[in-house]
């Protein structure tokens, strides 16, 4: 039986967790020895993590002097090193952005690998220099693999690090559509099916990446030109209380805060509503397709390849884009195609195995 690590941050609330605990439940069911290592031992998602899955813990040091705490980083790195060095058959960095994840993926296994779940170009503003600053301090040069939740990421990255580019692959995320289609169906109390449209927007509230203030104001806009309909935000996050306070007197906009399970407000949505300024490949893209639920979205990822004209509108990736999106389908509406998850995982799945057991 091979021994695999991934390592993560935490199983908060997130699409990467959410992303992480579907993976780590199909693959308990195959021939593997998982270990989980995590930085912080929290979060709602521990306890559906399956019970032959180890977890141990590699926490950096902290502390304000900056000598002291290299010094102990150290210490804790020559530990780890003694105890797990090449222990593993594979090994994984799944929170792309954690430094000590990288650290603790490439000690483990020289058969390692990067998940990189996010647009960094567009994250670091197009600056190439801190891109690439970005992945060489994860040290990605010492990676075996590179795995890219989306094409267009991945085709950034080779652009700017051709000599890594035969180590890069695209892989999606698996969905768990059992769960999301027996979880739809749970009783909520928040919140009332209406007759007229309703937009939701699940996801962390985080004004550099999703921009949800583009849609309060093509809200704002909307109503002036005497459209009916709501939009719902389920998710927290460091700009809440900016947004609260932006849809102060709009009373078409709800916010329903972070949910351990929103796919009954999906369900009971008309579209999924997504904002953002760039993203990797978003897990609700996916849990809409499952639930058959059109989706606007902004021009980010793949979503001009895989959503447009088969499961939604893709508008500009701008406040008046977010605005003609949803005017569009408060005009015109859409019906997606029909999505077969079987077929979807199964890909997925050969891809994921591929990664692990080829070295």
């Amino acid at each position: 039986m091979k021994k695999i690590l991934f390592a993560a941050y935490s199983l908060d609330y997130g699409g990467v967790e959410t992303a992480l605990i579907t993976l780590l439940n199909y693959l308990s069911k195959e021939d593997y020895d998982i270990t989980l290592c995590l930085e912080r031992k929290q979060g709602v998602f521990l306890d559906r993590l399956p019970e032959n899955i180890k977890i141990i813990t590699y926490q950096p040091a902290t502390g304000k002097n900056p000598v002291i705490r290299k010094i102990k980083n150290f210490i804790r790195q020559q530990k780890f090193k003694r105890k797990y060095k090449n222990k593993f058959d594979f090994s994984a960095s799944f929170a792309t952005y954690s430094f000590p994840c990288s650290f603790v993926a490439r000690c483990a296994s020289p058969n390692s690998a990067l998940w990189v779940h996010n647009d960094y170009m567009n994250f670091y503003n197009n600056d190439i220099i801190q891109y690439k600053k970005f992945f060489n301090d994860l040290g990605v040069d010492k990676f075996k693999k590179i795995v890219f939740v989306s094409d267009l990421d991945r085709r950034v990255f080779n652009a700017e690090f051709p000599q890594y580019s035969k180590k890069a692959t695209t892989c999606h995320n698996l969905i768990n559509y059992k769960e999301i289609l027996e979880k739809a169906d749970e009783k909520i109390d928040d919140f009332k099916k209406k007759d007229i449209t309703t937009f939701i927007n699940i996801g962390r509230h985080d004004e550099k990446q999703k921009r949800l203030s583009r849609i309060i104001n093509a809200t704002k806009r909307l109503n002036k030109e005497g459209y009916k309909f709501r939009v719902i935000f389920i998710g927290k996050g460091t700009d809440t209380q900016r947004y609260l306070s932006m849809s102060k007197n709009l009373k078409n906009i709800e916010f329903l805060g972070a949910k351990r399970n929103p796919y009954p407000y999906l369900k009971q949505s008309d579209a999924l509503l997504l904002s953002s300024q760039f993203e990797g490949y978003p897990v609700v893209y996916v849990e809409s397709y499952v639930l058959n639920k059109p989706i606007i979205t902004t021009d980010v990822s793949d979503a001009k390849k895989d959503i447009e004209g088969r499961y939604g509108l893709v508008c500009d990736n701008s406040e008046k884009g977010v605005y003609e999106g949803m005017k569009e389908f408060l005009d015109k509406g859409f019906k997606p195609l029909e999505f077969d998850p079987e077929e979807f995982n199964k890909d997925i799945i050969d891809n994921v195995n591929k990664i692990i057991n080829d070295k």
